[in-house]
């Protein structure tokens, strides 16, 4: 048998897969989806192999990869396409669970309400857990895996999956009272007072909510990280400008890093 000769214009693809062509152009000059030929008329031709490949861009755009990193996995010697085809069935059907659990807590919910059934706090709390734990992977998943590891990150979910409302309600007191003391402490400036260790010492007790161990070192690493990307500088810098600059010097203060 013959190969599949389908060839598709911009505006076909586009059709096709539900996009715009400014986007598919877009992917052309950035070189992540070149046409397989440009015709007599000057149109981008596309063929089998681009299709296959606009659909794993697409896959990993639904994942939250950014362009530069998908070009990156994609250009990489390793490349497999059968696997990376897995990892994106994976990936779906963790996020099939997760709306399967908001689903049925919302239908447990209406039971509950309209006097159907009988629900637990525990049960009302557990869709939100689950959704809170994909959304931090889709934000910083990445990152946070690459600089500490598979184990630490899953060991990190379980035990946020795991936390009873009670405890949930005490971290978010716990940083509200960081928040509160870190920005008391900056409006002296000085990252060694007592106000900005105990800032620091709120947020380790605030860490160790999720991690499995302390150690000074992760503290003072994940600090930094905190000044290094800027999803996270505007975490913090959204309650006071320099404010994660000023959390790390008091956590490297803290942790005897500085």
């Amino acid at each position: 048998m013959g190969g599949d000769t389908t060839e598709y214009t911009v505006q076909k693809l586009a059709e096709l897969a539900g996009i715009s062509t400014r986007t598919l152009r877009y992917y052309d000059e950035f070189g992540i989806l070149r046409p397989a030929r440009i015709n007599s008329s000057g149109y981008r031709i596309y063929g089998r192999a681009e299709v296959d490949l606009l659909q794993q861009i697409l896959f990993y755009r639904e994942l939250g990869l950014s362009l530069e990193r998908i070009k990156a996995v994609l250009t990489e010697p390793s490349f497999d396409g059968a696997k990376a085809l897995r990892e994106h069935h994976d990936k779906l059907l963790e996020k099939r669970h997760q709306l399967d659990l908001l689903i049925a807590n919302v239908e447990q919910t209406l039971a509950h309400q309209e006097g159907r059934m009988t629900m637990s706090d525990a049960e009302k709390f557990e869709g939100f857990k689950q959704k809170l734990v994909e959304d931090n992977e889709k934000k910083y998943g990445q990152e946070i895996r690459g600089k500490y590891g598979d184990s630490t990150v899953d060991q990190s979910n379980k035990k946020l999956k795991g936390m009873t409302e009670e405890q949930y309600a005490a971290i978010q007191q716990l940083e509200e009272e960081m928040f509160e003391t870190l920005l008391q402490a900056m409006e002296h400036g000085d990252s060694a007072s007592v106000l900005a260790q105990k800032s620091a010492d709120l947020h380790r007790q605030w860490l160790s909510f999720y991690w499995d161990s302390y150690s000074k070192e992760a503290h003072a690493g994940v600090a930094q990280m905190y000044v290094d990307d800027e999803r996270f500088t505007k975490y913090y810098d959204k309650h006071r400008p320099g404010l994660a600059e000023f959390l790390r010097d008091a956590v490297h203060v803290y942790t005897g890093t500085k």
